[in-house]
């Protein structure tokens, strides 16, 4: 056997898990609150007695960081003029966020409101966490376009991370 056969799928940390889960009930709280007009707390309720830890088609989802879920739906409502005129920057001029899927615009308005105001997370986690909740919903080109978006946004919100990053390259 090679040593490909042998080893292990790496296990994530249990937090980690937890935190995926929590992002793809925001994405699904965001999208359900504005189809539906209902509000936070109804919303909110409703996950925390029924959905977080439900089954999805491709297993079993885990108990989401219910926290870290309800700071992403509340940051996003507080800032969502904000985020929405930055995103509306990086989109291109035909595909404002007004013309995009209502899911689409819960992934990427949850993803910049981590990558501009949740410090402690590294926009590389960011940005792959809701490229993943994206594939979960769209099999095309969805996920590259907002690997896209959020590459830029997250240039823009933390360049200071990105310079860092820069300085740290050995030069060639």
């Amino acid at each position: 056997m090679s040593d490909q056969e042998t080893k292990k799928p790496k296990r994530r940390p249990a937090r980690a898990v937890a935190r995926s889960s929590a992002r793809l009930g925001a994405v699904q709280a965001l999208y359900q609150m504005e189809l539906s007009g209902r509000g936070l707390n109804e919303v909110l309720a409703e996950y925390n007695a029924r959905r977080l830890g439900e089954t999805f088609e491709e297993g079993e989802c885990g108990d989401a960081d219910f926290p870290f879920l309800k700071d992403i739906l509340e940051g996003v409502l507080r800032e969502q003029r904000t985020l929405d005129k930055k995103l509306n920057e990086f989109l291109a001029d035909n595909w404002k966020l007004p013309k995009l899927d209502a899911t689409m615009r819960a992934v990427l308005r949850a993803a910049a409101f981590e990558l501009q105001f949740k410090k402690d997370v590294p926009p590389p986690v960011t940005i792959t966490e809701y490229v993943d909740v994206t594939k979960a919903f769209f099999d095309n080109e969805e996920p590259r376009f907002v690997n896209g978006v959020l590459d830029r946004y997250a240039r823009w919100a933390r360049a200071e991370a990105f310079k860092a990053k820069e300085k740290s390259k050995p030069a060639k």
